[in-house]
């Protein structure tokens, strides 16, 4: 026989995402976890259509120490659905990657553990199955450990710190529009000013 209050009690009703990381240039931990949303979203989007489940997904690059403390961020790459935090429990590891773009000490990301495995990467089927508990919450799992946030973490407050400074030490390199225009003549340009991949974007 149809429960017909479960089904009233998922029509029309809207999931969150949040997806919140550090970097989707370089660290391949917030790269891989991206796509693996995207996979997840693929494969639980007809399940949800059929019980009446639109998906709200944002995705925030964190880029400082206040906007992190606003987002009570302590992890990267973090995902919520609807508020909670999918990470069952709370685990780092070194991210060499994350370090190279801002090189200000060791920088930690997030290790995902899911059924008895350790991910550097949040599973395809770990975020599946977040999302299908929170659209068939009658029959909940183990609530994630909720960690109490107190401050930005210190390695993340460091790459913050890191990122910062390396902006400012390539806006300082930059010379004026009217300066670059008049450094040199035009057929000089590839000699007189510094190529795109130099981290200068001015005169030489």
């Amino acid at each position: 026989m149809l429960d017909t209050d479960a089904v009233a009690a998922t029509a029309a009703k809207t999931v969150t995402v949040d997806f919140l990381f550090i970097d989707l240039e370089v660290c391949t931990r917030c790269l891989d976890t991206n796509a693996n949303l995207e996979a997840a979203l693929s494969e639980v989007s007809q399940v949800l259509a059929a019980a009446g489940v639109e998906v709200a997904v944002t995705r925030t690059l964190v880029e400082s120490e206040e906007q992190a403390r606003a987002l009570r961020f302590f992890s990267s790459p973090t995902i919520r659905v609807n508020g909670k935090d999918i990470a069952l429990e709370f685990r780092e590891s070194r991210c060499e990657t994350c370090e190279s773009c801002a090189c200000n000490g060791t920088v930690n990301c997030r290790v995902w553990v899911f059924q008895g495995r350790e991910y550097t990467e949040a599973p395809t089927a770990m975020i599946v199955d977040a999302i299908l508990r929170e659209v068939y919450a009658g029959q909940p799992q183990s609530a994630p450990e909720q960690v109490p946030f107190e401050a930005v973490r210190e390695n993340l407050a460091r790459f913050f710190a890191g990122k910062a400074q390396q902006k400012a030490t390539e806006e300082s390199l930059c010379c004026s529009a009217v300066e670059q225009a008049s450094c040199c003549e035009p057929t000089e340009k590839a000699s007189c000013c510094s190529p795109a991949h130099s981290g200068r974007c001015g005169c030489a």
